[in-house]
């Protein structure tokens, strides 16, 4: 198939998130199709890694859009009903570019990468159009209204929510198929904007990179919480830990340790290095490593939706997790296999303190995480089942 990936962010380096997603799914499905990718950069300098980005697609298109120019797109957006962040991404340059590739090639299929994106191809109806979406946007923003903030940031949250919701019912009915990475979110959106044109696409692992590496199970003393670190969920979640989850599991064993691990750690973060045994790393090359040293991941997300990587990651090296239901309910696994779910302080202080306190626990559950990833989440199995909605066999 001759294939056009349309995605909101440089894919590379391939650290988190989207990047982390489009790279991993192309890079196999070049294997036997040939691909062709439009994009932003917001930063020139991610001009450098073309070469790497050569070996996968046959054709790129950039379209440059400085932080600058999305943030004064926000500004005028605040006057009109679009989603803000479908604003931050909006380019004439870009849209302009697209039309060009498309009339110049013949599409056997085009992949859109999250709601932000699905602007440029919402006319393009003689097109076979996948919309693979993050997770359930309008999910997301309900549970971010939820959790106490300034009264200025509620107010934009609530706009954005109900902007989101409306933008997104529209957007999925346009689409030819929508994917989501969890149950969770594919059954929400079924049910609020009773569209059937959903599938599963769940996020996946590296499981080359991610592997069992010879763990040592036998020590107790390093708690840790991976992402980037400019993400409001993430913020707000470390931010959560160390002051209203840290302490409590402190009582029982006084010299375990919290590390944060990830890149652009804003002032809010990196001002939690100031308590007592919290040690906020910044940037990692290698994950792989951190995980490798860590007794217990956490993840308390208490807002956000689909699946995290930094469960998937972890439950991939056999290394236990106790996660908020943000992190686990898309799992579609039982509590124990790799992960648990707790939605309180009291309680997740609780069932880490148990797995701290319980070499043979924390051995089980890991090595019960090793087989869910390796069954069901590998980027092999994710990129195969791609490669069939791509081929219209849904």
């Amino acid at each position: 198939m001759k294939i056009l990936f349309i995605a909101n962010r440089f894919p590379y380096p391939p650290f988190r998130g989207d990047k982390l997603k489009i790279y991993n799914l192309a890079k196999r499905l070049a294997l036997h199709h040939e691909l062709h990718l439009i994009t932003f950069t917001e930063q020139k300098s991610d001009i450098q890694y073309l070469p790497k980005l050569d070996a996968i697609f046959s054709k790129i298109e950039i379209v440059h859009l400085p932080k600058l120019q999305s943030v004064f797109n926000v500004g005028l957006g605040l006057l009109g009903k679009l989603p803000l962040q479908v604003n931050y991404f909006k380019s004439n340059a870009f849209d302009k570019k697209l039309k060009t590739l498309l009339k110049e090639n013949s599409y056997d299929a085009v992949h859109v990468q999250h709601l932000r994106m699905a602007q440029y191809a919402i006319q393009q109806k003689q097109l076979f159009r996948i919309l693979d979406l993050p997770d359930a946007f309008s999910l997301y923003w309900q549970r971010r209204k939820n959790v106490p903030r300034s009264f200025f940031t509620r107010w934009l949250d609530t706009i954005e929510s109900e902007r989101v919701l409306k933008y997104e019912k529209y957007i999925l009915n346009e689409f030819n198929l929508n994917l989501v990475c969890s149950n969770e979110d594919l059954k929400f959106l079924e049910n609020k904007h009773n569209i059937q044109t959903i599938r599963l696409l769940p996020n996946g692992v590296d499981t080359d990179k991610f592997k069992p590496m010879a763990h040592d199970y036998s020590h107790a003393h390093t708690l840790l919480f991976t992402g980037n670190m400019d993400y409001d969920p993430n913020v707000d979640a470390v931010i959560y830990f160390a002051n209203d989850v840290f302490p409590l599991i402190k009582q029982q064993f006084p010299n375990v340790k919290f590390v944060i691990a990830g890149q652009r750690p804003i002032e809010k973060v990196k001002a939690l290095a100031q308590i007592k045994d919290v040690d906020v790393t910044g940037f990692i090359p290698d994950l792989s490593e951190m995980y490798n040293a860590a007794s217990v991941v956490v993840a308390p997300l208490r807002f956000g939706a689909g699946t995290q990587n930094k469960v998937l990651e972890a439950m991939a090296m056999g290394i236990p997790v106790v996660c908020s239901n943000i992190g686990f309910e898309g799992l579609g696994i039982n509590d124990g296999e790799g992960a648990f779910m707790r939605t309180d302080a009291n309680s997740f202080a609780t069932q880490v303190i148990a797995l701290l306190k319980d070499a043979t626990l924390r051995q089980s559950v890991g090595e019960k995480g090793v087989e869910v990833i390796q069954k069901s989440f590998s980027w092999n199995t994710v990129a195969a089942t791609l490669e069939q909605y791509l081929s219209k066999k849904f």
